[in-house]
């Protein structure tokens, strides 16, 4: 088992390295990747990264497997050391309207619209791409091999989990600061006792069942 794991850290390194040094002549890359698709409240958020060779950020990976303090740390020197970086999400309705996939797309094509450098290539994590019109590329579990990918998830996910905190204050009820919208047994069970509210995403399978109970 613990030959297992360290043959796993080493190969998350050794891809980590590949990408680092890969040589992208010409090319201006940003990281894409998305947090909060599977929540019943609040947005999608997406974000994308372009980092600067010159001022390296040790430490980046998947937000997933960072604790929320390395988390909010990390952010804070992507802000700080990125060449550019941009946030953007799909609301509540847009995700209804579209369906998340769609809503998680339009979320990342906004963020690289948003940058203040023109990438010339994307890399997204995960399997598709948004269509737009700068060059993409899916890489599969990215967001653990390639460091713009690991800052741009951690960009998502620290800002979807301020929101979260503000909506909070505005509906304490639901406890959204303990379950950031995520369907746990908590969030289920004020779900039920409080009712739908308009930050909860209707279209989602517990919270339309609600709807047609009330």
């Amino acid at each position: 088992m613990i030959k297992k794991t360290k043959e796993k850290t080493d190969q998350a390194q050794e891809n980590l390295s590949l990408f680092a040094l890969f040589d992208y002549e010409g090319e201006v890359i940003c990281g894409v990747d998305e947090a909060g698709r599977g929540p019943l409240a609040g947005p999608v958020t997406a974000a994308a990264v372009i980092l600067d060779p010159a001022r390296p950020i040790s430490g980046l990976r998947d937000s997933k497997k960072l604790s929320e303090a390395q988390r909010d740390v990390l952010a804070i020197e992507i802000k700080e050391k990125a060449l550019a970086w941009a946030i953007a999400e799909c609301s509540e309705q847009e995700i209804d309207t579209l369906n998340i996939l769609q809503a998680t797309m339009l979320a990342m094509r906004r963020a690289v619209e948003a940058l203040k450098v023109t990438p010339t290539l994307a890399l997204i994590d995960g399997n598709r791409c948004p269509v737009m019109s700068v060059r993409s590329e899916a890489i599969v579990k990215g967001d653990d091999k390639v460091p713009a990918i690991s800052a741009a998830s951690i960009l998502a996910k620290t800002a979807r989990d301020h929101l979260l905190a503000q909506l909070h204050l505005q509906y304490p009820e639901y406890a959204l600061d303990q379950h950031k919208g995520y369907p746990t047994a908590l969030h289920l069970e004020r779900l039920k006792l409080h009712g739908v509210s308009p930050i909860h995403r209707k279209s989602y399978a517990p919270v339309k069942a609600l709807l047609k109970d009330q």
